[in-house]
């Protein structure tokens, strides 16, 4: 590749720290998309002649049958993808293999490859996020009045619907979607013709490579094009956001599946059994979509890293960007469709859940409302009353409701018998009517919009 330059051979530790195809093969759909591109435009303004074109593109499209097919050899000592393919062109055709190269650079060349992988990555996601968020949305409506306990701090707060709870998610997973699609949207322009670092002489037609690969522009400035990664970082800031959301409900999922809470049983192909107990069902799925987030931020902090206070314009650090970002995206992947398979699948055990939204008082601040509402009481001192009254209910070893009119009014006369109309947590939930509430007839509402958005998302609309 660079003979001309140095008459002896690199160590062999030099070529094992200097080869990166092991991970970039990966790239050989977006190498050959961009090298089929430059070809064409090169004969489009008088670079290559048509024949040489015709030759390069013949090749290059046997050389991705052979890729496709696994019958392509890839070698360490051509380092890269780039080589690779650009070595099996020079054996398909011969000398007009050596054209493709120019008026371009492996800079510009990786650097388009990548933004083509990560932007196709993104919109894949996309896709996932909407899936699992459309079985959300169906247990949402299906849920949409089973009422569980709502926590705090992992206390008891108050009831909420099972169905309200599970659109928190989808908001949640909504948002990643939307980073996803910023993330793509940025990183819409085109490297390719920034050549080494300075751009070219040669009088080629940034515009016209740009559109052939799908991009919005060709990057305006060549230092820029081949130097950045932000791209990628912010790629992996969506991941690594996404995978916190998809942590936060696998952790759920483990304490809803737990014998002690009981909420939730996995089906059998989403658990998994001991070698030593035959009793078990454990959550394993959940428990590496949580662990996968390790993977996820450790990508993205490594990539940081990486690119912390290089100078312009391309340095050799930048080759390790590409497995971090890889393997980020490959977690995300396996993570989605394992909670979007367990949630599909996951039944509640609805009398358990409202069995536990009863206990630890969790009506109580309904009692403060009420006083508000009926008895004009502040509600810091309503807040006061309810307290006693909650206080006097763990004395008895008794629920809100079946404290004694009498005893209650002890702690308050202004109290009447109309407050066990809101003690119970059916009543409780129905009262959360305000928007974004936990209220049934708001949870439903929510699922018709959630339906509305995703028909939208998925074309059916």
């Amino acid at each position: 590749m660079w003979g001309g330059r140095f008459t002896a051979e690199p160590d062999d530790v030099m070529q094992a720290i200097n080869a990166s195809i092991d991970v970039d093969r990966r790239l050989a759909e977006e190498d050959i998309a961009g090298s089929l591109a430059h070809a064409q435009m090169l004969a489009a303004v008088g670079v290559l002649t048509e024949a040489d074109a015709a030759a390069i593109a013949s090749g290059l499209n046997q050389v991705l049958d052979e890729i496709r097919t696994g019958r392509f050899v890839f070698s360490r000592a051509l380092e890269d993808i780039h080589m690779n393919v650009e070595s099996r062109l020079k054996d398909i055709i011969g000398e007009p293999a050596g054209r493709l190269h120019t008026a371009r650079s492996r800079n510009d060349q990786v650097a388009t490859d990548f933004r083509l992988w990560v932007k196709r990555a993104c919109a894949a996601r996309e896709q996932q996020i909407t899936a699992l968020i459309g079985v959300l949305v169906e247990g949402a409506d299906r849920w949409a009045d089973a009422v569980t306990p709502g926590f705090t701090h992992l206390q008891t707060a108050q009831p909420v619907t099972f169905g309200h709870h599970l659109l928190a998610y989808a908001e949640m997973l909504d948002r990643d979607r939307g980073r996803f699609a910023d993330a793509a949207a940025r990183m819409d322009e085109c490297p390719l013709g920034a050549a080494a670092l300075a751009g070219t002489g040669f009088p080629i037609d940034r515009d016209q490579t740009a559109r052939a690969l799908g991009f919005a522009a060709p990057m305006a400035n060549s230092l820029d094009a081949v130097s950045a990664r932000d791209f990628a970082l912010e790629a992996l800031a969506a991941i690594a956001i996404c995978s916190q959301h998809l942590s936060r409900l696998a952790e759920e999922i483990v304490i809803w599946s737990s014998a002690q809470f009981g909420f939730v049983r996995l089906s059998d192909a989403w658990s998994t059994g001991s070698s030593i107990m035959p009793q078990k069902r454990n959550p394993d799925a959940a428990e590496l979509v949580r662990a996968k987030t390790g993977r996820a931020t450790g990508a993205l902090v490594g990539l940081l890293t990486v690119m912390k206070g290089l100078p312009l314009a391309y340095s050799k650090d930048m080759q390790e960007d590409k497995s971090q970002v890889f393997e980020a995206f490959d977690a995300l992947d396996l993570s989605l469709q394992a909670m979007t398979g367990m949630m599909a699948t996951a039944e509640p055990d609805l009398a358990r859940m409202r069995a536990a939204a009863a206990h630890g008082f969790s009506t109580a601040t309904d009692l403060a409302d009420w006083l508000v509402r009926e008895a004009n009481v502040p509600f810091r001192e309503a807040h006061h009353i309810t307290g006693r009254a909650v206080k006097a209910a763990e004395d008895c070893g008794c629920a809100l409701w079946d404290l004694p009119l009498d005893t209650l009014q002890t702690i308050d006369a202004r109290i009447t018998g109309a407050v066990f109309g809101v003690l119970t947590v059916d009543a409780s939930v129905a009262s959360r009517t305000s928007y974004g509430g936990t209220a049934p007839v708001r949870v439903r509402e929510q699922v018709a919009r959630w339906r509305s958005r995703l028909a939208a998302a998925t074309g059916d609309a």
